[in-house]
């Protein structure tokens, strides 16, 4: 049984209804039209969407068409929306959404065995 997700955005079409999306970089997760999770990073929300939409996003969303934007989960720089990044990209696809949708109070929490 599949599951309605409650995304950050009310629909996939619109990414720009949250005052957040353009001009603070962000964190992005889109479901792909073969199941799969995309991650990313931008800092124009709309654009950077458009662009996957189009067929001229990254060359994984290309090869694999978006379906629709989960959500995204704003940071104060490209820095930390890097860092996000990685710790989503390495997290198992059902714990994903959740680090997405988590309280942004909370700490990034980055492995220190990595390094």
């Amino acid at each position: 049984m599949k599951r309605d997700l409650v995304t950050a955005t009310p629909t996939a079409d619109a990414p720009s209804q949250s005052p957040k999306a353009n001009g603070a970089w962000c964190l992005y997760l889109i479901e792909c039209r073969n199941g799969s999770y995309y991650a990313g990073i931008t800092n124009h929300l709309d654009a950077r969407y458009a662009a996957h939409m189009a067929g001229r996003g990254a060359r994984y969303t290309r090869a694999n068409p978006p379906l629709r934007l989960l959500g995204f989960r704003s940071y104060p720089d490209r820095a930390s929306a890097s860092r996000a990044e990685w710790v989503i990209k390495q997290l198992p696809r059902e714990r994903k959404l959740a680090f997405l949708f988590a309280d942004s109070s909370e700490q990034l929490r980055i492995p220190t065995s990595i390094f």
